[in-house]
């Protein structure tokens, strides 16, 4: 191995190490279980996944659509929706702070509330 070539692989696998520690700090779970579901920028609900019971809520939207947000066993997801991409549905459960539910057709946001919110 020549020295440049040691000198790019120490530099990938340095991106590597950092693009690794930034995953698993992005995607651990968040340390609350308070969640908003946001519509256009208006808070409809807040729950405590601590307490609240398992429930599906059908938001509907100013297009004239819906989405189904579940809340089930201490965790949420959106189940269902009628918007063209289904991105928000194929997103799973919420899991991090940092990567909320979107459903942008619909301008829905469901994530973990920010500290110090009601």
């Amino acid at each position: 191995m020549t020295k440049q070539t040691k000198i790019i692989a120490a530099a990938a696998a340095a991106v590597f190490l950092i693009a690794a520690a930034l995953s698993v700090y992005m995607l651990r779970k968040a340390p609350a279980n308070r969640i908003e579901i946001v519509q256009d920028g208006k808070l409809l609900y807040t729950f405590d996944l601590n307490s609240a019971d398992n429930q599906t809520i059908r938001i509907p939207a100013a297009d004239g659509g819906y989405n189904n947000v579940v809340i089930e066993d201490g965790t949420v997801r959106v189940d269902t929706a009628d918007c063209p991409d289904q991105t928000c549905v194929r997103m799973g459960t919420l899991k991090s702070e940092h990567l909320p539910l979107v459903c942008l057709p619909h301008k829905l946001i469901v994530r973990f509330a920010e500290d110090g919110a009601a």
